[in-house]
């Protein structure tokens, strides 16, 4: 019998269906560890292609040519800078763009007026700019000290919102980890790094801290009067919590990734705009890698931090022992889980049974 994806989100908002996510965590932490050991091993054989804005060097555009073959501007490159390694792009259909390192005024002159007499265009159509070192060091810098603030911040604020020193450091290691396998996939298919992309380098960590927050909101809510109880360990509610957010995690991502998805298609197969390009992929491997790491990094994570705590550990032990001793009447599925929620037919405590209330002033 098929679900819908309505009734298969309230399956797993009652805790009637669940996904050992938190169970198995040392599976999905190890997953991601590896994959973030591949990412580094990536960045230190291959390393970053950095753009021209980090770099220095001198930047040409040709506009509306009829040939845009990117062999033409190789062969002015080498006869006029055969010291300099030409990096050539075709911006839409007749642009063609040229970037190498720093040269002097003269030879700057001599690069233009080759590349117009070789593309045959008029000299007005052939613009150049140049970038120094000292600007790309600066912009280097300033991202950097950005980054640094940001997580900060990030921590100070999840902190005193939560009320959890642990849940803060979770969400930051996540964070991280998004960001180290986005700069990862970027060396891997080799595009450049430009402003544009830090752009998009720090977009995402927004976007991936937003999930992450709406997952631990509902870990706070469901464990919130946890030692009032003694059916469910802290684990079992995280769990909970991550399977009532799942559903709306996948429906956030696909919403947010199509759009990315065309922009990324349509900036590197028909326009070739490499801004469009640099922030789009960005943008598009963070929000994939932000999703999957705020239900399989960040909170299987804080709960390993968690259990932790004398007072979590001691809830813990109490609960299994209840369990040991017959008086519990959860219900643990073929693998062994407890499904949170779901109570076995006729086992209904009743009212006695509930965590008492807060009398209302």
């Amino acid at each position: 019998m098929k679900l819908s994806l309505a009734e298969w989100g309230n399956q797993l908002h009652s805790g009637e269906r669940t996904y050992a996510i938190v169970p198995k965590r040392k599976m999905w932490l190890s997953i991601s560890a590896a994959a973030l050991l591949v990412c580094l091993i990536v960045l230190f054989v291959k390393g970053l292609n950095f753009g021209v804005d980090f770099t220095g060097g001198n930047v040409y555009q040709v506009s509306d040519v009829a040939n845009p073959d990117p062999a033409i501007a190789e062969e002015v490159i080498a006869e006029n800078a055969p010291d300099q390694e030409a990096r050539i792009s075709i911006l839409g259909e007749d642009d063609i763009r040229v970037q190498i390192g720093v040269v002097d005024i003269e030879v700057s002159r001599q690069i233009e007026d080759a590349l117009a007499a070789a593309y045959d265009v008029p000299a007005n159509q052939v613009s150049s700019d140049q970038i120094g070192p000292t600007f790309g060091a600066e912009v280097g810098k300033k991202a950097i000290q950005s980054l640094i603030v940001f997580l900060i911040l990030v921590a100070l604020v999840m902190t005193v919102y939560f009320r959890a020193w642990r849940m803060a450091v979770a969400g930051i290691i996540a964070l991280v980890h998004d960001l180290i396998f986005t700069v990862g996939i970027y060396a891997l298919v080799g595009f450049e790094v430009t402003p544009a992309s830090v752009i998009g380098f720090l977009t995402i960590l927004g976007y991936s801290l937003y999930d992450t927050v709406v997952v631990f909101d509902k870990v706070r809510e469901n464990t919130e009067n946890l030692t009032a109880q003694h059916r469910y360990t802290y684990d079992e509610l995280a769990n909970l919590a991550l399977n009532q957010t799942l559903v709306r995690s996948i429906n956030t991502s696909v919403v947010a990734l199509l759009p990315v998805a065309a922009i990324l298609f349509i900036g590197s197969f028909v326009l070739g705009a490499g801004t469009l390009r640099d922030i789009s992929l960005a943008l598009f491997v963070g929000m994939a890698v932000g999703t999957y790491s705020s239900i399989f990094v960040a909170t299987p994570l804080e709960v390993t931090l968690r259990d932790r705590e004398e007072r979590i550990a001691k809830h813990t032990k109490e609960v299994l022992d209840m369990r040991a001793s017959g008086k519990s009447d959860v219900v643990v599925d073929a693998e062994g889980h407890v499904r949170v929620g779901a109570l076995q037919p006729g086992g209904h405590q009743g009212q006695g049974a509930q965590p008492k209330r807060k009398g209302r002033k």
